[in-house]
């Protein structure tokens, strides 16, 4: 019987054994990278450099870029090269670093966007106050709580899960190495260890989740009671971005996270999880750049484009493509 000591790689799934959809899943996938490579490093780049945004705001922001492009360097890369060099390979080691990268980077965003909603909360609900509440010593305390509970958090369901001895063959049931799988692998009967990945993780969510909506409650309630359309504005703007990348983040984790695994595999489960793992990170950086002026301006700056040009989805694509090419 092999086990945890003896395994010394994993098979991972591939999206097929026709080459040239391989060349496709990799032009894809390599797109996306970049997609959300460049744009996470514009939003960092912008507001490094413009003193105006040094703000508690912008520096959590910076923090969620910084969490978005570890979040999709650590799945990406690696399954671009194995269909690329038609493989299917990852090393014991490769999935354990793996595991804990992917928990981690998801855990720490859902903490920052947290941290995010309070600053909100504080800046709308408390004015007054923000400059003593939300001082540099307090936001710097907050992200680096986020950091390193996201470091625990992970390090706790990744040594839970490779503590099991692996015995049901090697093939992991998803493009990448993910939990919910690798405890299908277990010689032992792991429903106990995947009923606390869920309630634990579960918890974790609900309490920022819960955290996020009592903020963003007394934030509308004080909003509506905000006698100017130009204040009115101002704190839709800095909140609706906001809400969006929250609901887009813990709808497609539960979505993910939640769907049985005892099942086969399908394409739409395979669908859901690089909807799951690829498309937040990506789009955070759109959905901020969008609704917000200060960061519209930044980005025009940085790269010298006119005000007549507006930073939307279709541009950067072309940008994008212009790059390749």
């Amino acid at each position: 019987m092999s086990n945890r000591t003896t395994m010394t790689e994993f098979l991972l799934l591939g999206f097929s054994d026709i080459r040239e959809l391989k060349i496709l899943h990799f032009v894809v996938f390599l797109m996306i990278y970049l997609a959300g490579l460049m744009r996470n490093l514009l939003i960092i780049t912008a507001i490094a450099l413009n003193h105006y945004l040094h703000t508690p705001l912008y520096f959590f922001l910076v923090n969620l870029a910084i969490l978005d492009l570890g979040s999709i360097s650590v799945t990406i890369p690696k399954s671009m090269v194995n269909s690329l060099m038609n493989i299917r390979v990852i090393s014991y080691s490769g999935c354990v670093s793996q595991i804990f990268l992917f928990m981690f980077f998801g855990s720490a965003d859902l903490s920052i966007l947290t941290a995010m909603a309070y600053d909100r909360y504080v800046a709308i609900c408390q004015p007054l106050h923000y400059e003593r509440v939300m001082n540099r010593r307090a936001c710097v305390q907050m992200a680096a709580s986020a950091w390193i509970s996201g470091i625990l958090y992970s390090a706790l369901h990744t040594g839970n899960t490779f503590a099991l001895s692996l015995c049901g063959g090697n093939v992991v049931d998803q493009f990448f190495c993910a939990i919910p799988q690798l405890l299908k692998l277990a010689c032992s009967d792991s429903d106990l260890s995947e009923i606390a990945v869920i309630v634990f993780s579960a918890c974790l969510a609900l309490s920022c989740f819960v955290l996020i909506i009592v903020s963003y409650v007394q934030i509308f309630r004080s909003v509506l009671r905000i006698p100017t359309e130009q204040g009115l504005h101002k704190a839709f703007s800095t909140c609706l971005p906001h809400i969006t990348v929250v609901s887009l983040y813990v709808s497609t984790g539960m979505i993910a996270y939640l769907k049985p695994h005892s099942r086969p595999i399908s394409h739409l489960d395979l669908v859901v999880d690089v909807f799951y793992s690829m498309v937040p990170p990506m789009l955070n950086p759109i959905i901020y750049s969008m609704r917000n002026k200060e960061i519209k301006v930044a980005l025009r700056k940085l790269i010298g484009w006119s005000p007549s040009f507006c930073f939307d989805f279709n541009f950067l694509l072309r940008f994008l493509i212009n790059i390749i090419k």
